[in-house]
């Protein structure tokens, strides 16, 4: 007789980093700088929220079970990962749906508040609408960094997830970290590079109706500012430090059944190596997957650099496939 798991797996990552891309941080940066984006077919539908408010999705055009991809902080159709997966999934006999978090597709967002890391209430709005389709609910959801600390919020806090498998792509685990480590080093250069996109999407977003905060923007300097004077307010939390304990996925880890794959780097310089949990912390669905190097969404591989192998499409098309 085989006893069921009563918590996750931890284990090691078979990935092994390009020699030519030794560090996190050119890992990180290569794919986003270095990689063509393809061109895809797909066809935009609009799913209208409870709190009239509304989230767009872009579907591809292919036939098979559907996948839902959650993109992460100030992401959309043009990151690095999003249109490359979209295209394997559909060659790998999937349909692919890119969901923009509210707020992140070429219209704003009707109401003032907007995407957070911990908006699970929106993912699970969204699969309930698409569960009522004739095809039922998506097969599995994919979540990258910020998406992906919101997609296992959501399976952990769940009673019945509409979702038979889920990947997390470098999760952020405890959102204080996050803002912790891109105050250090050279990951400084992610958080000006990041504060100034939420910035400008910010003034897009206002620049035809009140800004509803009292706040200098040019005045904010790192995220724990940004998340206390802007994403909390705007979100309904008392403050940053209400916020990161509330939207941090971590805590929810352990209420997690469905099979959900990890895949995460320890030198990911968006966190601590401190910040990726124990084993007796993850549900019994969970194996997270704990590669030496990899970066930030990186996870780049092969010989030449002319020829590189981006190895998540690979993991987790192979996940996806077989379960294992």
């Amino acid at each position: 007789m085989i006893t069921p798991r009563t918590t996750g797996r931890l284990t090691t990552s078979h990935f092994r980093p390009a020699w030519w891309l030794p560090g996190p941080h050119l890992q990180t940066l290569w794919p986003s700088l270095m990689r063509r984006r393809p061109r895809l077919a797909l066809t935009r539908r609009r799913i209208e929220l409870a709190d009239g408010d509304f989230i767009d999705l872009a579907l591809g055009a292919s036939s098979g079970p559907r996948v839902l991809v959650i993109h992460g902080l100030e992401g959309n159709l043009e990151s690095h990962y999003a249109g490359s997966l979209m295209q394997t999934l559909a060659h790998g006999g999937f349909q692919p749906i890119f969901l923009f978090l509210r707020g992140c597709s070429e219209e704003p967002n009707r109401l003032d508040r907007a995407y957070h890391s911990g908006a699970s209430a929106d993912l699970a709005e969204v699969l309930e609408v698409l569960s009522r389709d004739p095809e039922g609910a998506p097969l599995a959801a994919i979540g990258f960094s910020l998406g992906a600390n919101l997609l296992l919020k959501y399976l952990g806090e769940t009673p019945a997830p509409r979702l038979q498998r889920a990947v997390a792509v470098s999760v952020p685990f405890v959102l204080r970290d996050a803002m912790l480590r891109l105050d250090l080093g050279g990951s400084r250069l992610y958080r000006r590079y990041l504060l100034g996109r939420l910035k400008a999407s910010l003034r897009r977003k206002f620049a035809e109706r009140l800004f509803p905060l009292d706040v200098d923007l040019d005045a904010i300097r790192d995220f724990n500012q940004f998340d206390d004077q802007i994403t909390a307010p705007l979100n309904g939390f008392a403050g940053v430090f209400d916020y990161y304990t509330r939207a941090s996925c971590r805590p929810f880890l352990a209420g997690i059944h469905t099979p959900t794959l990890i895949l995460q780097a320890a030198d990911d310089p968006f966190m601590f190596p401190t910040t990726v949990p124990w084993a007796h912390e993850l549900g019994p669905g969970v194996t997270l997957e704990l590669a030496a190097h990899g970066g930030h969404v990186g996870f780049v591989a092969g010989v030449w650099p002319w020829r590189p192998h981006y190895w998540l499409e690979t993991r987790v098309l192979e996940y996806l496939s077989t379960g294992v």
